[in-house]
């Protein structure tokens, strides 16, 4: 992040860290406690986050919705990795998953029209296996004017 608080990208790290590690994302007591900080200060960190499209907090909480590409949610797009499981907000999301934890798992989903089972396998940061056509319905300038919804 630019012109951020350097706390700030502490927190960040340590979003992803504990997401990474332990399938969920953390809460505010949890990241505070691992920085050895105060809870408030962490609450401010991740709302200044938010503002800069960050996270995603869910809303009127400090309770973390999406740490893109990671959702907090169940989704329709799960995410294997090394025996893990996350979910990504979409595709695009998925794939991202893929990549930030070292190029090979998949991403399954389902045909919105014919409801067909769809899975997109990645090995070594190649595409292995799987087809189909991926449509973005906002372009994505315009995603973070609804990223709840888009």
């Amino acid at each position: 992040m630019t012109n951020a608080d350097p706390f700030d990208d502490t927190v960040r790290g340590e979003v992803y860290r504990f997401f990474v590690d332990q399938c969920r994302p953390p809460v505010a007591p949890e990241i505070a406690e691992s920085l050895g900080s105060d809870q408030a200060s962490v609450e401010d960190a991740l709302r200044r986050l938010a503002d800069a499209h960050v996270l995603v907090l869910a809303p009127g909480t400090t309770s973390i919705w999406m740490a893109n590409p990671l959702s907090s949610i169940p989704t329709a797009f799960p995410v294997d990795v090394g025996g893990r499981t996350f979910f990504g907000n979409c595709i695009w999301d998925g794939l991202g998953i893929v990549a930030m934890l070292g190029g090979t798992g998949s991403v399954r989903t389902w045909c919105p029209d014919c409801q067909e089972r769809l899975e997109v396998v990645v090995e070594q940061g190649r595409l292995a296996r799987g087809d189909g056509v991926v449509h973005f319905a906002v372009p994505a300038a315009h995603w973070w004017d609804d990223i709840g919804f888009n």
